[in-house]
């Protein structure tokens, strides 16, 4: 029984993927990790599979788009597998419908994962404070109509296509190969002669999920015929792979409407189903070639990669790419940082500084407010809303009014704008409440989709498709997607270029908001700002000008003859939150190329841009305020419990110097800035105050937050589950938060 058993057709399929498709195998076990949430929990990942979400609400049909997504990689997996090696399994050639009968002996995998994924994601949603438990079942119901569907569809066609032998042959086979007695089949541990080179196959699974013996006489049929068989079922799977990537590009020339933007973990399903197919499309055509062929690919794509019509740059939408590009190098800075520049970038900012006094009384000096918001994707900016919200609300407007400076990186920023903006409204509206939650919760609203849906349809095959914006044409990409989908969730109130926030500026009505990107060709700041800040890169001092390493690069300056001032906010915001892989790297006019990405890698809090403020205005703020107030907005707890660093297994050990310095970046970023800020503290004229405000679910009160206080942090991501949002927002209500709260009313309602 025992030698049968490990002779059967799934067994033996499962064991040849073990010793020749390993690679295959790790796919499964990548997307299990996920699922199980072993891997990527920091980044959300596995949320995106147990938590779908689509047209901005997890529902039945969420889950509808990642059965239909399942069930196409999973047909991709046994298409991809019957092309390398179902010609090794000769009987199949015999056999009604081989391809249909391969699948269902080669699901073993398959159906280990669907069984993991659905008692997780039921478990997940169990727990996600859903109105009634019944909505797990409907739920469920619309991930297998989904699978189901795909299934039925996919099949159906196979079976009308699919020929076997007899289908091929049967004019010319002998009947009585069709009629072999049973006394003639293959004998216990007797092994198929024509099979003698590959695994031995016993019994298979038939369509009626029966087991059935292999015939014994398949030594008789001639072996080109045999081999002729799947070639014809080969060609068939190829048409099927040519369909679908041929259906993904169609999808691509309507992948702005929102209807068509599919769950993100559905859009990564297609991606990894075209790259299985293509490997299966490679090895039809290639045979034993394909492995040279894709090794030729691989170093024919990294080599024409470098022609310069066959790239398409990620560019900055608004700018003007058409002038000389602009000199990058160590000369053009120090030019650009001259004493005599900065002293005339420091005079506008101070007569900034006097507009935003004339606010308040001539007889008392105001204190001077700045706001740091750390980066973190969605989860900062919702974090940095719901903050300004509470401390506009509880100081009853003044904490905002006294706001002169914000800075940040990534999420926090795009916090920062937002509430900016809609303050900046409220000044001719006095019907806008800054305070709505409708606020929060548009800028909680999925980003992520069509970010991963323009990835798919897009970035990755053939990107043909053009932007028009304000007289320019630039190339769309995913860094598009996520501009449009973030106007969208925004109602488009942030769809402005840089300059059109000069004047409220400039006048004082709003608050500075310095937008740093980090360049990747030297780690420079790029500082963007409809106002010029060369004093962000430069102390100035006497004597030092060409020996002193220049810290960042101004904006309109650097780029004066590339309409600076046209960019669009919104590609600003995206450049100071360019996660790496998600979002391109924007590419800007420069010689050599600058590439930026998020800020966060250097200055995740925006606590090193707001002290070099208070530096360089120091004489100023001295003469003409009470004192300055930091409010810092973290994402992060600020001093967490510290952690067993003991690594007892191998690896562990091994990996333990990289997963320390990555998992501690932030607490050295944090004691850097404490450093910082009690020098500077120390060494002002004035006094200087922080009120703090940190993201710490494990400090949720006990009473009331039950299910939210046992949580981990909000994922890094941009698409948050329901029950994050709700913890992310609760966080205002913990002892510490409310203490900063009251500080801040207690110093604006004297």
């Amino acid at each position: 029984m025992w030698r049968i058993f490990t002779r059967s057709f799934p067994i033996q399929l499962f064991l040849l993927h073990l010793q020749k498709n390993l690679s295959l195998l790790l796919i499964w076990g990548v997307l299990l990790g996920f699922v199980l949430q072993q891997f990527g929990v920091v980044l959300g990942i596995p949320y995106l599979f147990l938590d779908p979400e689509y047209l901005h609400e997890v529902s039945w049909l969420s889950f509808f788009w990642m059965g239909l997504g399942l069930a196409v990689f999973t047909m991709a997996f046994h298409m991809t597998t019957y092309i390398m090696d179902g010609w090794r399994f000769s009987f199949l050639a015999v056999v009604h419908r081989p391809f249909i009968h391969f699948c269902f002996n080669n699901s073993l995998v398959p159906l280990f994962f669907y069984l993991l994924y659905t008692i997780q994601f039921v478990s997940f949603q169990l727990d996600n404070d859903l109105g009634s438990n019944w909505e797990v079942l409907r739920l469920y119901l619309g991930f297998a109509l989904g699978s189901i569907l795909t299934y039925t569809i996919l099949f159906g066609y196979l079976s009308l296509t699919n020929k076997g032998f007899f289908n091929l042959f049967s004019e010319t086979i002998d009947k009585r190969l069709r009629k072999v007695s049973r006394s003639h089949r293959l004998k216990k541990g007797e092994a198929d002669p024509f099979n003698l080179a590959g695994p031995m196959v016993q019994v298979y699974l038939n369509l009626k999920l029966r087991w059935e013996q292999v015939r014994p006489d398949i030594s008789r049929f001639e072996k080109a015929k045999l081999l002729r068989v799947f070639h014809q079922n080969h060609w068939n799977l190829f048409l099927i792979q040519v369909f679908l990537v041929a259906l993904v590009l169609f999808l691509g020339l309507f992948n702005e409407q929102e209807i068509l933007q599919f769950p993100a973990a559905m859009s990564a399903l297609l991606l990894l189903s075209i790259l299985l197919m293509a490997v299966g499309a490679l090895t039809f055509w290639f045979r034993s070639w394909a492995a040279v062929t894709v090794l030729v690919l691989l170093l024919g794509g990294n080599y024409f990669s470098t022609i310069p019509w066959l790239t398409k740059p990620h560019q900055a939408y608004g700018m003007d790419y058409s002038p000389a590009p602009a000199l990058y190098n160590l000369s053009r800075m120090d030019v650009l940082t001259h004493p005599d520049t900065l002293k005339k970038d420091k005079q506008e900012v101070l007569q900034i500084l006097d507009m935003w006094r004339t606010k308040f009384p001539e007889t008392s000096k105001p204190k001077l407010v700045l706001v740091a918001a750390s980066g973190g994707g969605q989860r900062a900016a919702l974090w940095t809303l719901k903050v300004l919200q509470e401390l506009h609300k509880t100081t009853s407007g003044e904490l905002t009014q006294h706001s002169f400076l914000y800075t940040g990186a990534s999420g926090g920023v795009l916090g920062e704008a937002f509430f900016r903006e809609l303050y900046l409204r409220s000044l001719s509206d006095s019907k806008l409440d800054l305070a709505d939650p409708k606020y929060l919760q548009q800028l909680a609203a999925d980003n992520l989709n069509p970010i991963l849906f323009s990835l798919l349809v897009n970035d990755l095959l053939f990107p043909t498709q053009k932007l028009e914006y304000k007289g320019k044409v630039y190339a769309k990409d995913r860094g598009f997607a996520f501009e449009e989908q973030l106007n969208k969730n925004t109602k488009g109130i942030l769809d402005k270029s840089l300059a059109d926030y000069k004047d409220p500026e400039r006048l004082g009505q709003i608050p500075l908001l310095p937008l740093t990107t980090l360049i990747t060709n030297d780690g420079r700041k790029l500082v963007i700002s409809p106002h010029s800040f060369s004093f962000f890169g430069s102390a100035g001092l006497p004597g030092t000008h060409h020996k002193e390493l220049k810290q960042s690069i101004d904006f309109m300056r650097f780029f004066a003859a590339h309409d600076p001032g046209n960019l669009r906010f919104l590609t600003a915001l995206r450049m100071s939150a360019t996660f790496p892989f998600v979002t391109p790297n924007v590419e800007l006019p420069s010689i050599p190329v600058m590439k930026t990405m998020d800020t966060g890698l250097s200055d995740n809090f925006g606590i090193q841009d707001a002290l070099r403020f208070l530096y360089v205005f120091q004489e100023w703020i001295g003469s003409n305020t009470s004192g300055v107030v930091l409010v810092t907005i973290r994402d992060s707890e600020k001093s967490p419990e510290i952690s067993s660093s003991a690594s007892t297994k191998i690896l562990e050990k091994i990996g333990s110097p990289l997963k320390s310095t990555y998992g501690n970046w932030d607490k050295m970023q944090t004691i850097h800035n404490e450093v910082l800020f009690n020098y500077m503290a120390a060494s002002m004229p004035f006094g200087v105050e922080k009120i703090e405000f940190e993201y710490a679910p494990g400090k949720l009160p006990a009473k009331g937050f039950e299910t939210l206080g046992s949580m981990q942090r909000a994922s890094l991501n941009w698409r948050l589950t329901a029950k994050e949002k709700r913890s992310i927002l609760a966080n205002i209500q913990t002892q510490s938060n409310q203490a900063a709260l009251a500080r801040a009313q207690e110093v604006f309602q004297k």
